[in-house]
């Protein structure tokens, strides 16, 4: 096979199967690293599952099984490097409050509505990536991203104080609730729960510091795990540290939605709305672990894998899994390097709900606690926190507001009103152009142009330089400055070169501006007009109004021509000479042309 077909036919493999993509960073070492971070999650996701079918309305077990099938599939068809799928807070919220006026909750109903519900968000993510939607993310900046995670880090945090503290919080109580329970609770903080937290997370800090080549979330968990034992074992009392809890020790049982007219009618409504939660949350922290890690981020294979984890966890008893905050934080903090750690996660879990679930009635509430602090304090990046605080204050106010909407809102929405605040600064900037008046320079040996500063300028003849698109937002402002430069007597020279687009509103301003100059005796001259917007005034006659031939390549030639229609009564009384021509045009009956140089970065 010749190597071009051959090299085409590699990169359809690696569309078609993304592991080929990242097989050839896989080492013995990054295995090894892998694998911890696939048991350091696994073990993570064994109370959180239980935690958050309990929110979902589901039997507990379904938080395990929502972890299990679905974390490898989107680990095996995703694009990013740590993202673990599973079940997540937001998710189960969503799905509690779609379902619950359908069904009991926990009930049989209620299981096979959430099953169907997970199959119909699955079909549509997938339908979403085929049809390459994912370009849809890209307005999703880096500021919101920095904003978002370090509110969901606070979050995680905070839902873990009744954990951590030994304090009794109303369960669903949101974070400045939690924050006021707390502060009125104070007295109440339990010294044996607060002492086996603190010491879980100060021996993650250790080993995470001085010995970074251990484990030191599954150290963290096991020393926290050993003081509650000898806390318990010595005091006689009871400290009031609770477990886990012993786990269902089960595979995950195959299960069918319902497919009838009736349940796809009743759910529909719902679909959108968890789908777009789902991706929002899931793209949205692959691109946050992306930003720390180097790594690119295809959004429509991430598209592609979420729906199909969710597709085939219909089947496998999952409901609708998305990207974890908590566990894909948790994975790169334990050195993950490829998909693997992810997906053996899924494994993994597996063959602890089999084999040792009943061990997890050892493993403290508290220890837990502990560990997730640590994630939390990994996801807050301080770096380009720093950086975005020092160097612009429109993402600055945007990554304020998304962190502000994070914590006082809930996380989808957080996450659309940073999208929304990005595009309404953007289009505030980009609806404001920048029009530069440019004359030559008298003190330049080529007469550079410049911007004119205690320089006097042409009064029939100006030139400015547009610095930005010509769409229907942006008319206004450039009408209005150039109101204030010119006069509609005056010969207009519009250097477009920084025009990249020009939509039917800025043509018809052109196509105007012409018609007015043309009239009051001046007239309208484009220079160094690119491809596309040449194009578009070429197709709707536009041109044809402005005049094909007041379009130039350079300036001097734009100068050139204007000159030779310029009545010489314009010039004959004016002594300023801001072009070369100017002189010429003075002492001769027709004026003799001195081309000078153009400077191409006006």
């Amino acid at each position: 096979m010749p190597a071009h077909l051959s090299s085409v036919s590699t990169l359809k493999w690696k569309a078609f199967f993304p592991p080929l993509q990242w097989w050839h960073r896989v080492t013995p070492s990054t295995f090894k690293s892998d694998l911890i971070a696939g048991l350091t999650g696994a073990i993570v996701v064994l109370p959180q599952g239980v935690a958050f079918a309990a929110i979902a309305g589901m039997p507990p077990v379904y938080g395990l099984y929502a972890g299990m099938v679905p974390a490898i599939i989107a680990a095996i068809f995703g694009s990013s490097w740590h993202l673990v799928s599973g079940p997540t807070t937001a998710a189960s919220i969503v799905l509690f409050s779609l379902l619950s006026a359908h069904a009991e909750p926990g009930s049989a109903a209620y299981v096979q509505l959430a099953l169907t519900m997970t199959f119909l968000v699955g079909l549509t993510q997938l339908g979403l990536g085929l049809i390459r939607m994912g370009t849809l993310v890209n307005f999703i900046s880096h500021s919101v991203v920095i904003g978002f995670t370090s509110g969901a880090a606070l979050l995680i945090a905070t839902s873990q104080f009744r954990n951590f503290f030994g304090i009794t919080i109303p369960r669903g109580s949101d974070f400045s609730q939690t924050l006021m329970v707390f502060a009125e609770h104070l007295d109440k903080i339990n010294p044996y729960v607060a002492t086996v937290s603190v010491a879980t997370l100060l021996i993650g800090v250790i080993f995470r510091k001085w010995l970074p080549r251990i484990p030191y979330m599954i150290v963290a968990l096991a020393g926290g795990t050993l003081l509650a034992w000898v806390i318990d074992s010595s005091m006689g009392i009871d400290s009031g540290i609770t477990r886990v809890g012993a786990l269902s020790a089960s595979l995950p049982p195959l299960s069918m939605p319902d497919f009838s007219l009736s349940t796809l009618r009743l759910l529909a409504p719902g679909v959108i709305a968890v789908t777009l939660l789902a991706l929002t949350e899931a793209i949205s922290i692959a691109r946050a672990m992306a930003l720390r890690s180097g790594q690119s981020i295809d959004s429509d294979q991430e598209f592609i894998a979420q729906g199909l984890s969710n597709l085939v966890g219909s089947f496998f008893s999952a409901y609708v899994a998305t990207g974890s905050f908590n566990r894909s934080g948790l994975n790169y903090e334990c050195g993950a390097r490829t998909p693997i750690a992810a997906a053996s996660s899924g494994l993994i879990l597996i063959g602890l709900v089999t084999l040792v679930a009943p061990m997890a009635s050892y493993l403290p509430n508290a220890a837990m606690a502990g560990v997730l602090f640590l994630v939390a304090w990994g996801l807050i990046d301080w770096h380009h926190i720093h950086q975005t605080l020092r160097t612009s204050r429109s993402e600055t106010i945007i990554m304020v507001a998304t962190f502000l909407s994070t914590l006082f809102l809930n996380l989808e929405i957080a996450i659309l009103f940073g999208v929304m605040l990005s595009l309404g600064i953007y289009l505030a900037r980009t609806s404001n152009p920048r029009v530069v008046s440019r004359v030559p320079d008298p003190d330049h040996p080529r007469r550079r142009f410049t911007i004119p500063v205690d320089v006097t300028e042409c009064a029939r003849i100006r030139v400015v330089r547009v610095d930005g698109s010509l769409f229907f937002a942006a008319v206004g402002a450039i009408q209005e400055q150039l109101e204030s430069v010119t006069t509609p007597q005056s010969h207009l020279v519009i250097v477009a070169s920084g025009i990249n687009f020009i939509d039917l509103s800025g043509a018809e301003f052109l196509a105007l501006e012409a018609m007015k100059r043309r009239e009051a005796g001046g007239g309208l001259y484009l220079v160094r007009l690119k491809e596309a917007p040449r194009a578009l005034l070429e197709r709707g006659g536009y041109l044809t109004t402005i005049g094909e031939d007041n379009v130039f390549g350079s300036k001097d030639e734009a100068i050139q021509a204007i000159f030779a229609r310029l009545n010489q009564d314009d010039c004959g009384h004016c002594t300023h000479h801001v072009y070369r021509e100017c002189q010429s045009s003075r002492t001769m009956n027709q004026p003799q042309v001195h081309l000078f140089p153009t400077n191409k970065a006006a």
